[in-house]
């Protein structure tokens, strides 16, 4: 019996491939939380078996895949469904983080249709990420394999399409349904959330929790990092995206990384962070006490799944009472 483990990140497949829990592991190097999402053409190329379409690193899922997760007999070309035909089972290794859940339902959606996948897929849903763990631990673990039903699938569904949906309304609706059959869907929405722009101040949770640790006295910038890392939404160059735009935008709310604008190569930005002294300027401490809004002297444009927010539809969460609130 061939068997088959498909994780939701790729660090979790390098942890996983040594335990010879299944004959391959493959991880998904895709991030869905930063960013305006890939349309559903290019994730469906970029499931499909290798073609002209695919005209760069990254383009085709086994890019991800074969970076760290799988073994290197592991043909590069396939397409996900052809890739999943080869074996007798197949497992969802699942971490809880907010990137991993939204992952898990979209690869969900795209294989709902495909019943010769689904009858032989099941979901392991881990309670930590599974990265932290070495494979002799890993090896030992005794999670639940959960045979994936139809109401898993028509979750997933709801969920990957509200989360690509125009607004967060939806999203925020699926809050108030019985999600409990994806144990791990509910929380890392709410996490979500808790990214959109406060009622209070306009900033986002981690935005809120590095200004915080500088309010506190901390000077060094790459100590922010460690800041958002604790709340395991964005990895470190998204982190390092959020800090920048608070120190360069119109209005900054941070100073001490460098002259602006920044230089976007990679050594210029370590040696920002590495070389930085970092702290509040007065709309800074202002913002990060709530006596002040972002969005009233800086412009929005970002996005928070399909939802484009600007500061004429700026969509916001308010952390008192854990609700919604509309532009």
């Amino acid at each position: 019996m061939s068997h088959l483990i498909l994780t939701t990140n790729d660090l979790s497949a390098y942890r996983l491939q040594p335990t010879l829990l299944a004959n391959e592991v493959v991880g998904f190097d895709l991030r869905l939380v930063p960013g305006m999402l890939p349309s559903e053409a290019e994730l469906a190329i970029l499931l499909e078996p290798r073609s002209t379409k695919h005209d760069g690193d990254g383009k085709h899922w086994l890019d991800h895949c074969c970076r760290m997760g799988a073994r290197r007999s592991t043909n590069r070309d396939r397409g996900l469904l052809e890739f999943c035909d080869r074996f007798d089972s197949i497992e969802i290794w699942a971490d809880p983080q907010a990137n991993d859940q939204l992952i898990l339902v979209w690869l969900l959606d795209v294989l709902r249709p495909h019943k010769e996948v689904i009858s032989k897929l099941s979901l392991v849903q881990a309670d930590d990420r599974i990265a932290n763990y070495r494979p002799d631990s890993l090896a030992r673990w005794k999670l639940p394999v959960l045979k994936i039903s139809d109401r898993h699938l028509a979750l997933a569904s709801k969920a990957w399409q509200a989360y690509r949906g125009p607004a967060p309304q939806t999203c925020f609706d699926l809050l108030l349904q019985d999600t409990t059959i994806l144990p791990r869907l509910r929380p890392a929405m709410i996490a979500l959330f808790e990214e959109l722009p406060d009622s209070s101040n306009g900033l986002g949770a981690t935005e809120q929790r590095m200004l915080e640790y500088l309010d506190d006295g901390c000077t060094d910038p790459r100590e922010l990092l460690y800041a958002a890392h604790f709340r395991e939404i964005f990895n470190e160059r998204e982190a390092m995206d959020l800090f920048d735009e608070l120190a360069q935008c119109p209005q900054p709310l941070v100073f001490g990384l460098g002259e602006t604008p920044f230089d976007k190569s990679e050594e210029a930005r370590w040696g920002r962070y590495k070389n930085g002294k970092v702290a509040l300027t007065k709309l800074g401490q202002a913002v990060v006490e709530a006596e002040d809004d972002f969005s009233r002297h800086n412009s929005i444009h970002r996005w928070w799944g399909g939802t484009h927010l600007t500061n004429e539809r700026l969509w916001r969460w308010d952390r008192e009472t854990r609700s919604l609130v509309a532009p």
